[in-house]
């Protein structure tokens, strides 16, 4: 049986052991997890005694050289900055660690991004999920267009920027590269307003062909629905916590980041309703069915860890016990559709099983718009494709066919 407390720490963090024991407790480590970060505080306090270090001397060059002895040593195990991250951030509560130095950029890249940053979040009050894609996607541009002495903006041309896009944009799923390209418009419109560029180059980026409705919405069958249901094993916190997240999105239509930022107070037990935080920042009312509703229960009774250090619904399954993302809520349903046999199931798969079964229950496209938040029309009109009842009135008959 693991026992953190049977650890033997010598060395200059041996005073702090007992801490971080009772600090590992509170956020919801386990017994076994709780151990091996004592095993991996000891492994540090012994290595700076051997370095003839003091506690507060954990510069983060001195941590880079403890992981490579770590490592040099040969443990597989607990040898990245993240691993050690616990212990440091609770020396530093303790005033023992001095404070991570803020991460400036560090090169021409980190610096335009960290003003490109500021520029979308106060200029344009975009999401930050929304500017952490914009970063991803236009790394590679910036860095086709680093050299030692910086970036070479200042000459970018058209041509530049077409053979970037040729080059890169074929080989994307459409999404990707449309995601590639409205945020390339956006980085050349800053640059152009910056003066970093004498002239526009936005005419210059293409776009992607595309035809609006074109797709069929991929909704799963009633059968497929249940299995799916099935799939979390209700025995289990996980199970539970699964269980109430899939129900959430299959009967709710709600996106994974809608149901990852449903918090304790979003819950209206009295008037049966929830309150949902969509894109955007707008904040409207669902009604919650009571099959939704016992399913969240049954999780909050005996799933949801005590430990949890946030008020929302949903938490992470392993300690530290915060708050579930949108690619954990992602990550349920994955696993979920691969356990019914129904291979690869993405959380807005379910938002479209919702629309569709709605529809089939005799709602009109405006109650489902309505239910799904669309704040346009035109959004909820690829569903009429769906609705093969309604579309049966306004096919024509067959040239030559039976009476």
């Amino acid at each position: 049986m693991h026992d953190p407390s049977r650890v033997v720490v010598r060395g200059p963090l041996r005073p702090y052991a007992a801490g971080y024991i009772t600090e590992l407790a509170r956020v919801g480590y386990a017994a076994t997890g709780a151990t091996l970060q004592l095993r991996l505080l000891a492994n540090l306090s012994r290595w700076l005694e051997a370095e003839r270090l003091a506690p507060e001397q954990l510069s983060p060059e001195e941590v880079d050289r403890f992981l490579a002895a770590r490592r040099a040593a040969g443990h597989t195990r607990y040898t990245s900055e993240r691993a050690v991250r616990p212990i440091l951030d609770h020396l530093r509560g303790l005033g023992i660690v001095p404070d991570a130095p803020c991460p400036g950029p560090a090169d021409a890249i980190a610096g335009l991004l960290a003003r490109y940053r500021r520029h979308l979040t106060i200029e344009r009050s975009l999401a930050p999920t929304t500017i952490d894609g914009y970063e991803h996607v236009l790394r590679p541009f910036l860095a086709s267009r680093a050299r030692p002495d910086g970036l070479a903006l200042a000459d970018l041309t058209a041509a530049d920027v077409t053979a970037f896009v040729a080059g890169r944009c074929p080989r994307m799923a459409h999404g990707s590269a449309r995601l590639t390209l409205t945020a390339l418009r956006s980085l050349l419109r800053f640059l152009h307003l910056g003066g970093v560029l004498s002239r526009s180059l936005v005419a210059a980026v293409p776009r992607v062909a595309a035809w609006r409705l074109a797709a069929l919405p991929r909704a799963l069958t009633s059968g497929e629905v249940e299995r799916l249901l099935a799939a979390p094993d209700p025995r289990r916190a996980t199970g539970r916590r699964d269980l109430a997240i899939l129900v959430l999105l299959a009967r709710l239509g709600l996106r994974a980041g809608e149901v990852a930022r449903l918090a304790l107070d979003d819950i209206d037990w009295r008037a049966g309703e929830l309150v949902v935080h969509g894109k955007g920042d707008r904040v409207e009312r669902l009604p919650l069915p009571a099959d939704v509703g016992e399913a969240i229960v049954a999780y909050l009774r005996a799933g949801r860890p005590a430990s949890a250090l946030d008020r929302a619904v949903f938490i992470r399954a392993r300690a530290p016990h915060h708050a579930l993302t949108s690619g954990g809520v992602t990550q349920v349903v994955a696993s979920a559709g691969a356990r019914a046999g129904l291979g690869t199931v993405h959380a807005h798969r379910l938002r479209h099983t919702a629309a569709t079964g709605m529809l089939r229950a005799g709602g009109s496209l405006a109650e489902v718009g309505q239910v799904l938040r669309h704040r346009r029309a035109l959004t909820t009109a690829i569903y009429a494709k769906v609705d093969t009842v309604a579309l049966r009135g306004l096919a024509r008959p067959w040239p030559g066919g039976g009476a």
